[in-house]
């Protein structure tokens, strides 16, 4: 399948689904207006209907598709060109590539109509404002300098949260929003915190350097961060024209096919592993070749130049896919089960209701009362519900607490094989020296640190799959339930209006045959937003791994890093080594890393057994919080339409015309809201396929 498009293709396919996006968020919105209507029109006709989160959840809806935007992520070393690439990708020299700006500062690129750059801090300062000039000077380094700071595990902007770049572009005027992450060669508390916004941004770039193919430092980074986590990455092997160059004789097309052949055997070797999807092998239509530097000096030259040859209309044929098709279509599908279930809830409470003006208020009465028992099994399947997540939750909290305690446990027999891979960049020799006495002990701290973080997200990793499979189980639960409960609001409504309905089926995923509550505890709706803020983005909804990461990086991590750390010096202070004893003395150390590790294990193991079993417990605490608030805000408004009904014809006459006119043009209206969303969604679905 060939992904090959233009840059101006790109923007184009982007504005077509912007434009999209806009015309759903506006049928949602005047959705929303049209019940806020209803509900003050009928305080003065026959009551209100209860549709408060009906129109809360439809307004934040429209609103995240209003202002929505498509973050892309890029990772990559110092040294590899991605301000190179981000140039090229934009159409615009903007970043400076002869530095690596920002380091340590997360950059969040987006469109604004005027070129500044907003900087925010983590010590109570208020956001400060730069042009471009300024902000370079101030907030740039060295290459040089930012590993000087790395290796003295301090930070090059301590104060700075993150900074925002504004900048009228077309690409970013369509709904393209760059986060620009700090380097992997950054500190170790850095990297740990990567997830914080990895989980939260659509798709991953990570740029590569054909002459470097998968580095150390790339090699752990994808292990701890990328692997298994169900991310999508796009791996944009850079400078390959540099192939080329490095031949005795680059004009022999035979010797240059043959060293490109070999590369890609490399990269394949080292990446396939990252690129398999639901057990798919997409490497084809993830890992591109490219040479920025010829595409950005093409898109200076002369924007519309064919980028032939340059890696990028593959790449971006294939992110266009992706961006334009997966990830659009998935959150208009959100917006239209919404748009769904909001004209089904009208129009089933207009069909109560109409019957039910005829009655006058002692019948009104009798039928309210009749349904009574249909209340308590709503409520019992609520309970139900509930004690199923409570039950999942006591389980997996405690299965994956005990899984910490014993993967820390069992550290001690694999220590002195797993630490070996981390000791090439630690001169032994260094430790014989009294003048580099401190850089010998340096590296070896960042050396231990990352054997503790890697094996952390390791069991990390673990713990959410473990996770994954619960709350999957969960939403197959909620669609049992949300079957059920549906039949028994098919009953009530039989028994309100006097009139047969036809019978649901036993038990469905549809998004139509459910409630809204159980659309949202299956995943089929979520309210959830992205603004970055720092490492972390703010939204409403359910987002248990965030809950998860926050709680459980703080405890453990830290624990295990300070417990071991200081006491490793010891054994290094008493080995009494000479020159020609260093291959035995690194053996003697890292078995005295090993002893004073093993000392502090089963303490670690038992102190964060507790921390870990309350975190994994408030994902499914939240998870309850909001399915049960959601069910009880729905029993509630059903209980509130009936008695605001039962109210209105106890305080006034109803105009029972007047009253059919009014509900008949608010079913019309939603439904016709309902169409226009539908419509979009339809027309959008033809345009890509």
């Amino acid at each position: 399948m060939s992904y090959t498009i233009e840059a101006d293709r790109f923007i184009n396919d982007l504005d077509r689904v912007g434009k999209v996006r806009q015309q759903v968020a506006g049928y949602l919105a005047k959705m929303a207006e049209t019940l806020s209507q209803a509900e003050s029109l009928g305080i003065e006709s026959s009551g209100q209907f209860g549709l408060t989160r009906d129109i809360e959840d439809i307004t934040i809806v429209s609103k995240n598709l209003r202002e929505g935007v498509f973050r892309l992520l890029v990772l990559g070393d110092m040294k590899r060109g991605k301000s190179t690439f981000l140039n090229a990708l934009i159409g615009e020299n903007l970043l400076p590539s002869d530095v690596n700006p920002c380091t340590a500062v997360l950059t969040v690129l987006r469109y604004g109509s005027e070129k500044q750059v907003t900087v925010h801090f983590n010590d109570g300062r208020s956001p400060e404002k730069y042009d471009f000039p300024t902000f370079k000077r101030l907030y740039t380094i060295d290459p040089a300098e930012a590993k000087q700071l790395e290796e003295a595990k301090k930070e090059a902007f301590p104060g700075v949260d993150y900074a925002v770049v504004e900048y009228p572009l077309a690409l970013l005027e369509k709904g393209i929003e760059i986060v620009d992450s700090p380097g992997l060669n950054d500190t170790e508390a850095r990297n740990e915190l990567s997830l914080g916004y990895i989980n939260n941004c659509h798709a991953i770039l990570f740029v590569m350097r054909a002459s470097q193919p998968c580095t150390l430092g790339e090699r752990r980074y994808l292990e701890n961060y990328i692997k298994g986590r169900g991310l999508t990455v796009f791996f944009l092997i850079n400078a390959w024209d540099q192939i080329k160059e490095s031949l005795i004789d680059p004009d022999d097309a035979t010797e240059l096919q043959e060293a490109e052949g070999r590369l890609r055997q490399v990269f394949h070797s080292n990446l396939a592993e990252y690129c398999l999807v639901d057990g798919h092998d997409v490497y084809e239509e993830r890992v591109f070749p490219i040479t920025a530097i010829t595409a950005l000096r093409r898109r200076l030259k002369n924007p519309p130049l064919p980028l032939d040859g340059t890696g990028f209309p593959e790449f971006m044929g294939a992110l266009n896919t992706f961006l334009t098709q997966e990830r659009a279509i998935a959150e208009l599908r959100q917006a239209r089960t919404l748009a769904q279930q909001t004209n089904n809830r009208i129009q089933e409470a207009v069909k109560r209701r109409i019957p039910l003006l005829d009655q006058d208020i002692d019948q009104l009465k009798q039928r309210i009362s009749s349904v009574e028992p249909e209340f308590t099994k709503l409520s019992n399947i609520r309970d139900q519900f509930k004690d199923e997540i409570r039950g999942a939750r006591d389980r997996r909290s405690r299965s994956i607490a005990d899984s910490f305690r014993t993967y820390v446990l069992k550290l001690e027999s694999t220590f002195e094989t797993d630490f070996l891979r981390y000791q090439p960049d630690i001169n032994f020799m260094d430790f014989l020296n009294q003048g580099k006495r401190e850089e010998f002990n340096a590296a070896l701290q960042r050396a231990f640190e990352q054997y503790v973080n890697d094996k952390f997200f390791d069991w990390n990793l673990t713990a959410e799959h473990q996770l994954n499979d619960a709350f999957a189980q969960l939403s197959r639960s909620a669609a049992e339930y949300g079957a059920s409960y549906a039949r028994v609001t098919d009953q009530m409504t039989e028994k309100l209006t006097g009139q047969r309905l036809e019978p649901r089926p036993g038990t469905t995923t549809d998004s139509n045959a459910s409630p809204s509550w159980a659309n949202w505890a299956m995943g089929l709706v979520s309210m959830a937003s992205g603004n970055i803020a720092g490492i972390a983005l703010a939204g409403v909804g359910f987002d248990w791994k965030s809950i998860l990461f926050n709680l459980i990086t703080t405890v453990s991590l830290g624990a295990i890093f300070a417990a071991v750390l200081g006491p490793i010096a010891i054994p290094l202070v008493s080995l009494g080594i000479g020159v020609f004893q260093a291959d035995h003395a690194r053996k003697e150390m890292v078995k005295g890393i090993k002893k004073e590790l093993m000392q502090h294990l089963p303490r670690i193991a038992q102190e964060q057994w507790a921390p870990i079993h309350t975190a994994v417990q408030e994902c499914f605490d939240a998870y309850e919080r909001e399915v049960i608030k959601r069910i009880n805000e729905d029993i509630q408004a059903r209980k509130a339409e009936l008695d605001n009904l039962l109210q209105q014809k106890e305080c006034r006459e109803i105009n029972r015309g007047a009253e059919l006119s009014r509900l008949r043009t608010l079913e019309s209206d939603i439904s016709v809201q309902q169409q226009g969303v539908e419509t979009a969604y339809r027309n959008l679905l033809s345009a890509i396929s």
